[in-house]
């Protein structure tokens, strides 16, 4: 894949789209504010100790999407021509879901305009809200959908009933016994804390303890015409339905009904024609394989759930 901000000498530089067609452009973004019980029914009344917090929010967020020219090096100038935020109530989280939409008519998108003004919004809500509660959490953010262009529409995978990928399930648990080779599913095993999978080849390799790969990034593999599995990227826990890939590090994962893990890296540098590489022609690994620290020990098996019980604490003072 080829990086369009990067020239033919690896450096970076702003795309020319002059030859592009304007075409009209929609993008979607979704943010998320989850915050103590107590803050929530403060915050759900609109009224926090600086006054109105969605619509200060709201205008914030667009003057961020305005402004996301200035903000981010290589993006270009736009001529926005709508820009709308949505707020909806997640009582049982006691959390706040942000969605983001700007349009234009131009020859460049608006994604990074929509998830600017996302994550704009979200600050906005913590300042508004932090002299009462500095442990408010920001994220995830990502794009929901995006419409225009020569790449076409795009949509985020929604998963049961209509929920975002927070959870999942493990299809598969693997071990092996060297580095450097596929792993096989043993079903299920005992994850060690501050160790990892017990009688695995990587357990108590410093912060990369258990790593874990989604079979969705193996099926982009094997639409490639790889014949490839769980384990064939020598990942621990196989996975399903979680947006691994949008985790940010420091996300804890609740797996099964006792681990707990930390994300401590995104992605490893790839060995040059390591042996997992030889074996499958191929490795997405260094691109979407995640890894994590176990904290909290216990029994992980196949079919058990996994899911983000919390992610980096945002702090500030007044």
């Amino acid at each position: 894949m080829k990086l369009t901000h990067l020239d033919s000498d690896g450096k970076a530089h702003m795309v020319d789209v002059s030859g592009k067609n304007e075409t009209e452009r929609e993008a979607k973004a979704y943010g998320r504010v989850t915050m103590s019980q107590e803050t929530y029914k403060t915050v759900k009344m609109g009224q926090g100790p600086k006054g109105d917090i969605f619509t200060v929010a709201k205008i914030a967020g667009i003057m961020g999407a305005k402004k996301t020219h200035e903000l981010i090096p290589l993006c270009h100038p736009l001529s926005i021509t709508h820009i709308d935020v949505n707020y909806d109530f997640i009582d049982k989280d006691s959390a706040v879901e942000i969605v983001s939409t700007v349009r234009t008519k131009g020859q460049t998108g608006v994604e990074m305009e929509a998830l600017t003004c996302a994550a704009i919004v979200a600050l906005t809500i913590y300042d508004m809200c932090k002299a009462i509660d500095k442990g408010i959490e920001l994220g995830p953010f990502y794009l929901l959908e995006k419409s225009g262009g020569k790449s076409g529409a795009y949509k985020k995978p929604k998963r049961r009933n209509g929920e975002t990928a927070m959870k999942g399930k493990i299809i598969s648990v693997n071990i092996s016994k060297d580095k450097g080779e596929k792993k096989h599913n043993i079903g299920k095993c005992s994850l060690i804390k501050d160790m990892g999978l017990e009688n695995d080849a990587h357990a108590g390799f410093m912060h990369r303890q258990v790593s874990l790969l989604a079979t969705e990034s193996i099926e982009k593999m094997r639409k490639k015409g790889l014949d490839v599995h769980s384990g064939d990227f020598a990942e621990n826990l196989t996975t399903e339905g979680i947006d691994l890939i949008s985790l940010p590090v420091g996300t804890r994962l609740q797996v099964g009904t006792s681990v707990v893990l930390r994300v401590s890296q995104i992605g490893k540098e790839c060995h040059s024609r390591c042996a997992i590489f030889q074996q499958v022609g191929d490795c997405v690994m260094p691109k979407e394989g995640v890894f994590a620290e176990v904290l909290t020990e216990g029994e992980v098996k196949v079919g058990d759930e996994i899911e983000i019980s919390s992610q980096l604490t945002v702090h500030g003072s007044l």
